[in-house]
């Protein structure tokens, strides 16, 4: 029989509601162009085939050039494909006076046309809405053009840059955090100079790990990708490489044979990957992926939280296992930045919180991203994590598992001999003790603080 423990609590210290949200399903409409398997919670990996271009000949759908090529940029190209709201008909009109609209025929066939809250819909579909700033809105709100001591180059963390390589992407996100300066229609343009980059890396002894991003590398030829790797790698004290990277996902295509032997020659190299739903893990996509993997590139995934889309335990429940089955680990899930236009995108923080608690001890934890936010200006990135720590003491921890469970572990004494800080002031917590039955644990005394 369990019985009842009391321990002491600090004043300060509120105990979180833990919410374990029961599995449930998502309804999405079908697409009248697209695999009639398709499954409705998206957990199997399928195609969605050629869609509006059936008479692109196979070799052309799977050219990533003629992808491009035919990227859908305008109004008039989206007509006779989507019916348009009114929002988004407005937003298409004025994209291009901040970021560019741009989809690959690929990705858009994912786009559910008779639902208006589709998931894909909703990340690559310009809304009136982002030309509506709120007061806390930034153009820059990572700060990178503050760390950027030569174009280009962005030298924030002791010994690790993020290096620009292009303003181009396969296709836009809308709440791209450098849509001031990508798709060539933002406020600023994005300057480049590969000589004085190299030359400031070269100079730089402290900086071992270079990430390529942009825009998007992977969308430099082979060949001009291959030298700036090749310069890279030349450069004695850089140990790592990485490349941040949407191509897999937008663009499948793009991962040729011919492209992974040749970033099999610049080891260590990791990649970064961006899947936010997971409509996105096509089986192109999971094949693309495992190119990548069985080059023996590390691949990590890095989503953001967006209202709509993944806002929600079970569809980032059934992302990251997919993931996972695509050889990608969860890397991190980012708090949407504070960008200008963005708000109609971003969700709370608290909502971030709970779905880190109904994946913590519900999925594999190789499963479980780190959920960050980037300090708005420039403050890189903050961890954000629910509160497993009730309470501590100089001598124990008072810690809560998944369930909402209670568990004390004692502490070290500190090697130095140092005196414990200051005790915090307690209050009484009642809890039924989930380890009543164990006898080595139940024989001790709950020091902290007890009362008898």
């Amino acid at each position: 029989m369990r019985g009842s423990r009391v321990i002491f609590i600090p004043t300060a210290y509120k105990l979180p509601h833990v919410i374990i949200h029961p599995p449930r399903t998502r309804a999405f409409a079908a697409h009248p162009l697209m695999n009639p398997t398709f499954d409705l919670n998206h957990r199997h990996f399928s195609s969605p085939g050629q869609g509006y271009w059936p008479d692109a000949t196979p070799e052309q759908w799977n050219d990533w050039q003629w992808q491009m090529r035919n990227s859908i940029k305008s109004l008039e190209q989206l007509t006779g494909k989507l019916t348009l709201t009114g929002e988004e008909h407005a937003g298409v009109l004025l994209a291009n006076t901040k970021l560019a609209m741009g989809i690959t025929p690929y990705f858009f066939n994912l786009i559910d046309p008779f639902d208006v809250d589709c998931p894909i819909r909703r990340q690559v579909i310009p809304r009136i809405e982002e030309m509506t700033y709120e007061a806390s809105d930034l153009a820059d709100p990572c700060g990178e053009d503050h760390d950027m001591p030569v174009p280009g180059l962005v030298h924030r963390y002791p010994d690790r840059v993020l290096f620009l390589v292009t303003d181009r992407c396969a296709s836009y996100c809308r709440y791209c955090t450098r849509s001031r300066v990508v798709s060539g229609v933002g406020e600023q343009e994005l300057e480049l100079d590969f000589d004085r980059a190299i030359a400031y890396l070269q100079k730089h002894t402290e900086v071992r790990d270079v990430l390529l991003s942009g825009g998007d590398a992977l969308l430099l030829s082979d060949a001009r990708l291959k030298n700036l790797l090749g310069r890279l790698r030349a450069i004695e004290h850089i140990e790592f490489l990485r490349i941040g990277t949407r191509v897999p996902i937008f663009l499948p295509q793009r991962i040729t044979p011919a492209l992974c032997a040749m970033l099999k020659e610049f080891h260590p190299l990791w990649m970064s990957v961006h899947v936010n739903h997971p409509k996105e893990l096509t089986s192109e996509v999971r094949d693309a992926l495992g190119c990548l993997a069985d080059a023996g590139i590390p691949l990590g995934n890095q989503s953001v939280l967006l209202r709509g889309v993944n806002d929600d335990v079970e569809v980032m429940k059934v992302l990251v296992q997919k993931l996972l089955r695509s050889r990608v680990r969860p890397y991190y899930l980012y708090q949407c930045d504070l960008i200008k236009g963005s708000s109609h995108l971003r969700t709370t923080v608290s909502k971030g919180l709970e779905i880190m608690e109904n994946l913590r001890g519900h999925t594999s934890g190789y499963a479980i991203p780190q959920y960050v936010i980037d300090g708005p200006g420039g403050g890189g990135k903050i961890p954000i994590n629910p509160n497993y720590v009730v309470a501590q003491t100089p001598d124990s921890l008072v810690l809560r598992n998944y369930k909402g469970d209670i568990y004390e572990y004692p502490e070290v004494a500190p090697a130095d001999g140092a005196l414990p800080g200051p005790t915090p002031e307690y209050r009484h917590l009642e809890f039924l003790d989930p380890i009543e039955e164990r006898e080595e644990i139940t024989s001790r005394s709950w020091r902290a603080g007890r009362r008898d």
